[in-house]
């Protein structure tokens, strides 16, 4: 199956696909990407994701490339010509090309490359049974909640984390607060059954299953808390998981070595991997 990309207004052979060696994504991690799964050839969340790729150009002063109608008409004609039912679509935008300098260049178009990818979905036994995390310094830059490129203290946090055999690493600021994973939002579940994630602010992304998630649960009638929490208080969690595009909805079973709750995975988030299913189902018609 040829593999095939967009660069620029071209569909391209992904191996032949490239950008210049100026392009300030590669010199200055000047841009933004998104990550989209789809399922039966529908993005899940689609408009959601699109959403927030506008904001996140809009918070670093960079046009939208095409007009979302063109952006939309793209994304399908890639994925048809990819012949992908099932997989996984990533958007990247830079501000363009110019020669090297850090002030915004004048009269530059933005750079748009999309390639598609295979479906990124966890592994049965992490969803039946969870998975392992540790804790590490979030070492982030200030805006996280712009989705940048520049990713390189996530890449360290989760290379730690594959290093000690974890799923993902759980990031922890100077003051003992916990923001959310290296590529995941985090959530713990209280003694009295009250679901607690770190509130929509910069210091962490404002991730689209984070928001289907807690519009499935106040759904469900659970307490919801969008508030900081901090590592004694995740310590001591009843149950605790994890959400992305990629992850879906991880139940969390140990931290740095020590169970959480019984060790297995609680109620809470059994219940609410029932609802996301079927919140997935119910938008492309795939059962995972």
């Amino acid at each position: 199956m040829a593999r095939i990309s967009y660069v620029n207004g071209s569909y391209v052979h992904h191996q032949e696909a490239v950008v210049d060696v100026e392009d300030r994504g590669y010199q200055f991690a000047d841009g933004i990407y998104e990550y989209i799964a789809f399922y039966n050839r529908t993005l899940l969340d689609g408009e959601l994701h699109l959403r927030r790729l506008e904001r996140s150009l809009n918070e670093l002063r960079i046009e939208m490339p095409v007009s979302m109608t063109a952006m939309m008409l793209i994304i399908r004609e890639l994925i048809v010509r990819n012949s992908r039912e099932d997989g996984g679509l990533y958007i990247q935008v830079t501000r363009g090309v110019a020669k090297r300098d850090h002030p915004f260049p004048k009269k530059i178009r933005p750079v748009l490359v999309m390639t598609v990818c295979g479906p990124k979905t966890p592994k049965p036994h992490e969803v039946k049974d969870g998975v392992a995390v540790i804790t590490t310094a979030d070492i982030r830059w200030g805006r996280c909640d712009i989705k940048s490129v520049s990713l390189l203290a996530n890449v360290l946090a989760k290379q730690k984390a594959t290093e000690q055999k974890a799923r993902e690493s759980i990031l922890v600021r100077d003051d003992r607060s916990v923001t959310e994973g290296a590529v995941s939002n985090a959530y713990i579940i209280t003694d009295k059954g009250v679901l607690v994630t770190h509130g929509l602010d910069e210091k962490v992304l404002g991730g689209i299953t984070r928001d289907v998630v807690l519009r499935l649960a106040r759904k469900a009638g659970i307490s919801v808390e969008e508030r900081s929490f901090n590592s004694v208080e995740m310590n001591s969690a009843a149950e605790a998981f994890i959400t992305s595009t990629s992850a879906n909805i991880l139940p969390v079973v140990k931290i740095d070595g020590k169970a959480v709750g019984s060790g297995k995975p609680g109620p809470v988030t059994r219940k609410l991997q029932e609802l996301y299913l079927t919140y997935i189902f119910k938008q492309t018609g795939r059962m995972l």
